[in-house]
């Protein structure tokens, strides 16, 4: 029994539905392998506070209120997006993981192996081309220019909405194959989803053009599978004919060479226009979310004005970044968080860049009936990058490898189907694409695991960024709010000083510097750095509460009062200034006062620790021991390695006569922190009060060394201690 050569065995079918899933299983191992430094990375302080660890918000979990604040403008003009399904990933996070930042990179990773393998598929289902498609997928898996999408938890907005872009490509490549309403729906909802967890999608629709022009072929007289079709249905027919005559069986086989397409189709504008018609509803969800967007960014501050920084510099800037872009895409190296915007152009770049974009793309268009996939890549390339090349300039960066977590694909497009095919007629052209793709994937494994390195945490972010960037404002300041909240107040000045040195109208690098010297103890320069931090940004509540800290540590608690109000008046729905003016009523006595502004402290950020801790004290101050404990509990919950907790719950307990108790947290504060000379002056009082002289002295003397001697000479001239 003879067989044609298009019959395949049962086991050479098999083989053939188990490369793709094979395939799938290797992209998977090589991203989680090339990325699994994530799981020892923490937060960092930039976005990171902003989106999770300081937001009230995602910290109340996933609940009805919760929900209602993600689709709310207060979260949207806070971070200067709107993209509630993100804030809702992230409430989920915070219910899974609380605020151990290893299940949000995780999440994270995953979310970037599932759009690998996504790609991959839905490549392969628009092509046909699995090898292809597959090197487009591994290049996007593994690329370190990706590193900072995934590895940034504050980035979860790229990770999350490219899922979802790669979800509507693929209903879109379903709606295509049989086209209907209801296939229809899917695309449309799966787009939708996608604009609520980042705005970028907005060029999707675009995207969906280009696709059209290839792999489906839509602007062309004849599909690609109507080939395939009128095969499949003259085989079929030659079948039947086979009881008839073997001469028709031959006509038959060979009929499907008579229709089949040119390597030129001729495209007509009577198929495009239908296929315009039929993407409206997208483009009028895109210009909708555009105009959201715009407005969110606008209300936060984040988009500079042609002042600040002119409309002729940003079309400049945005030019050199194409080619830069490209640039570190063939050579990925000196990738960093943040690069600087050089404030102006140097025309030589901007001529050179606008003459070898022009180039490409005339190439590009030449080749475009021959090479169709040259045109949709380097469309993709151009288009997906329009919102965010700079033009409507939204912060202070010339470009970010974020930016790239999309718009590289269509570059990857080019490499995947041009250099086999520019590689056609070599004697090994399938060993030496074997080996190129080898070395690549190698090459940008070790990459990519080298920058995933890099974001362990802030400070090793930021030393590798400032090695690789010049004059770069922005990380030096960062650098120094870190130094800040490790208590390395000196060091923080100096990265602070180099800070103003580079840009000195910067307003938060006076602020953060302020913050250092109130630390040092330094109040008066601290408020002359809020001072000038306020002359900069008069609305900026955080300095005035700032500063209000700063008088409070000179002693001007009615002059902090002040600033605190103002602070309220700013932004009303600060916190942190609500509970630093419940403080300032609690130094003057007037607890009520202070337990009202600290309620609404607590009603603002419901783990508020600090608002805890003094509503606890202010109730003990009233007599309320039960009511302090209660809330020191729930301080001692949300951080249960707080010391100050402890020792003013033992406060409360020592009121309620609890005197075992009380010690115990008096214990709990000093192993927590050593040298805390009223844990000691406390636990000492105790003790004493209860005749345990021994204990009572050593503590006392202890907490003498560390500063405070006056427990020790009331009982030295008690004659308790001696």
């Amino acid at each position: 029994m003879t067989t044609s050569k298009e019959t395949f065995s049962p086991d050479a079918a098999q083989q053939k539905k188990l490369i793709p899933i094979l395939i799938c299983l290797a992209l998977a191992i090589l991203t989680v392998a090339a990325f699994w430094q994530l799981r020892d990375c923490g937060f960092i302080n930039m976005d990171d506070g902003l989106y999770v660890y300081r937001n009230a918000a995602v910290q109340s979990g996933l609940n009805v209120d919760s929900i209602k604040a993600a689709f709310s403008p207060q979260l949207a003009k806070l971070s200067g997006h709107w993209h509630p399904l993100t804030w809702l990933s992230w409430m989920l996070d915070y219910e899974l993981f609380g605020l151990n930042p290893q299940g949000y990179h995780l999440i994270n990773l995953l979310f970037h192996v599932v759009n690998t393998l996504l790609l991959f598929l839905v490549l392969r289902r628009m092509t046909k081309s699995l090898w292809p498609s597959a090197f487009v997928a591994c290049l996007f898996a593994l690329h370190p220019l990706h590193v900072e999408s995934v590895a940034w938890i504050a980035e979860r907005k790229d990770v999350l909405s490219t899922f979802f872009w790669m979800l509507t490509m693929g209903a879109y490549s379903y709606y295509v194959e049989s086209p209907g309403l209801k296939r229809y729906v899917f695309v449309v909802l799966f787009f939708v989803l996608g604009l609520l967890a980042k705005p970028m999608l907005i060029t999707l629709p675009f995207v969906l053009l280009l696709l059209d022009f290839w792999p489906l072929r839509r602007f062309s007289e004849i599909k690609p599978n109507d080939r395939v079709q009128t095969e499949a249905l003259n085989s079929v027919a030659s079948d039947k004919q086979k009881k008839n005559s073997k001469k028709k069986q031959v006509a038959a086989v060979k009929q499907p060479m008579e229709v089949k397409k040119s390597t030129n189709p001729e495209y007509k504008w009577s198929r495009i226009y239908p296929l315009l018609r039929e993407k409206v509803p997208l483009f009028v969800l895109a210009i909708l979310s555009s105009v959201i967007t715009y407005f969110a960014a606008q209300s936060a501050g984040a988009v500079e004005s042609t002042a600040a920084l002119p409309l002729g510099v940003r079309i400049g800037n945005a030019f050199v970044s194409y080619i830069a872009y490209i640039g570190k895409m063939i050579w990925p190296s000196n990738l960093a968080i943040f690069y600087p915007h050089p404030l102006g152009v140097i025309l030589w770049q901007v001529l050179g860049s606008v003459l070898l974009l022009v180039v490409i793309t005339l190439a590009v268009i030449r080749r475009a009936k021959k090479s169709p996939y040259l045109a949709t890549g380097w469309l993709w390339y151009l288009g997906t990058l329009v919102p965010v090349i700079g033009i409507v300039q939204a912060g202070s960066q010339a470009m970010a490898d974020r930016y790239s977590y999309i718009s590289l694909i269509g570059l990857f497009v080019m490499a995947a189907w041009g250099v086999p095919e520019l590689l056609k007629k070599w004697r090994y052209r399938k060993e030496t694409l074997l080996a190129l793709s080898a070395l690549i994937v190698l090459g940008l494994s070790v990459k990519t695991w080298t920058q995933v390195g890099y974001w362990q945490d802030s400070v090793a972010l930021y030393d590798h960024t400032l090695k690789v960037t010049d004059h770069n404002w922005v990380i030096y300041n960062n650098r120094g709010a870190v130094y800040n909240d490790r208590g390395n107040y000196r060091q923080a000045i100096e990265d602070l000083n180099k800070a103003i040195e580079i840009k000195p109208d910067y307003a938060d690098a006076y602020s953060n510097r302020g913050a250092a010297y109130k630390g040092l103890g330094n109040y008066r320069q601290a408020i002359e750095d809020y001072n000038r931090a306020i002359g900069i940004k008069p609305n900026e509540a955080m300095a005035f509460s700032n500063r209000g800290n700063a008088y409070k540590g000179l002693g001007n608690v009615r002059q902090a009062i002040e600033d605190y109000n103002r602070a309220i008046e700013i932004k009303p729905d600060e916190a942190m200034a609500y509970g630093n003016r419940g403080v300032a009523y609690k130094g003057l006595g007037n607890y009520r006062q202070a337990i009202e502004d600290l309620n609404k402290a607590i009603e603002i950020n419901a783990n508020y620790v600090d608002a805890y801790m003094n509503r606890g004290a202010a109730y003990g101050a009233l007599g309320n021991y039960r009511q302090a404990v209660e809330d020191l509990n729930k301080a001692i919950e949300i951080k249960p390695d707080e010391a100050m907790a402890y020792r003013n719950r033992g406060n409360a307990y020592a009121g309620l006569g609890n005197v075992r108790q009380a010690i115990e947290d008096y214990s709990r504060a000093i192993a927590i922190k050593p040298g805390d000379a009223d844990a000691y002056f406390n636990r000492g009082f105790v003790y004493l009060k209860q005749g345990d002289n021994i204990s009572g002295c050593r503590d006392a003397q202890k907490a003498c060394a560390l500063g405070n001697c006056k427990l020790l000479k009331a009982a030295n001239n008690g004659g308790l201690c001696r």
